[in-house]
């Protein structure tokens, strides 16, 4: 990701479950969504990244975290969404969590269009980008246990479109997240930074980096490695660790080491900082013509 390693930091952001961090701040149907951002890294980003009247983007806002966590500190956001459904939960949530002096919005549409629908305007205008991409979905959705019918999944899906980033294949994810992260670029502010969230999975019990896709991802994209950090997924008692795996993380292991694998519980997100560094590689193709 760079020629010398970048300094490591280790962020605690799960000392409150989840459903304890949205309390009083997501309406209920936000749990609906198969893969929310961690409120706590969120708002450990932006508290870390941004200053009060800056502004925060969000790409893939999904239910609108990255933003409600934004508002709540005092900056102003503004997020894009695909899918119609989470949209309009980011709408209720930012509605209902509006804090005094910000301002937050949201856009429906494809983030691989971000200039276009956000406007060209807000060009250099945006002081910090905080996201989550779409990965693997191994851990995703929320289980029910039903008379009769043994556990029960759902809400496991980002879509019903087979388009969406959440469900296509790997190659084509990244030639997407290469075009909304040069969008970012052009958006971010000389120095912005922008913030990517992500964890490894796994393919037929196979670890896949894909935060390390993201860093070369960025890179090509013209952006720079400013700094490289850990999010615990685990609450802490005392001096020990407390585990929280969702039910399809403790059961895709438990099945693995029945057939002999031994694979391990993912208790944490990478956290990738990059900078606003001169000119994207768009940008340069236009002045070469």
């Amino acid at each position: 990701m760079a020629d010398q390693p970048l300094p490591l930091s280790v962020w605690p952001t799960a000392q409150q479950p989840a459903s304890a961090q949205r309390t009083g701040w997501y309406v209920p149907g936000s749990t609906a969504h198969p893969a929310k951002m961690l409120p706590a890294i969120a708002r450990h980003a932006i508290a870390a990244y941004s200053q009060p009247g800056e502004l925060v983007l969000d790409p893939m806002c999904g239910i609108g975290t990255t933003l409600v966590e934004a508002t709540r500190l005092g900056r102003d956001a503004v997020g894009v969404e695909l899918e119609p459904r989470w949209a309009d939960l980011a709408r209720a949530n930012l509605a209902h969590a509006h804090a005094a002096g910000a301002t937050g919005r949201v856009v429906t549409g494809d983030a691989r269009r971000l200039l276009d629908l956000l406007g060209r305007e807000l060009s250099g205008r945006v002081a910090l980008v905080v996201t989550s991409p779409p990965y693997g979905s191994s851990v995703h959705g929320q289980v029910d246990a039903r008379p009769g019918q043994g556990v029960v999944k759902y809400d496991n899906a980002y879509s019903a479109d087979r388009a969406n980033l959440g469900r296509v294949g790997p190659t084509t994810l990244l030639a997407a997240l290469a075009e909304i992260l040069i969008g970012c670029h052009e958006l971010l502010r000389p120095g912005g930074l922008l913030v990517l969230t992500a964890r490894p999975w796994r393919r037929r019990e196979q670890l896949v980096d894909f935060p390390g896709q993201l860093a070369r991802t960025a890179e090509a994209a013209g952006l720079v490695p400013f700094g490289r950090n850990v999010a615990l997924l685990v609450g802490l008692r005392g001096d020990g660790l407390v585990a929280r795996p969702s039910f399809f993380q403790l059961d895709r292991v438990r099945k693995a080491r029945a057939r002999g694998l031994p694979l391990r519980i993912i208790a944490h997100e990478d956290v990738l900082v990059f900078r606003q560094a001169g000119p994207s590689p768009a940008d340069r193709r236009r002045e070469r013509r």
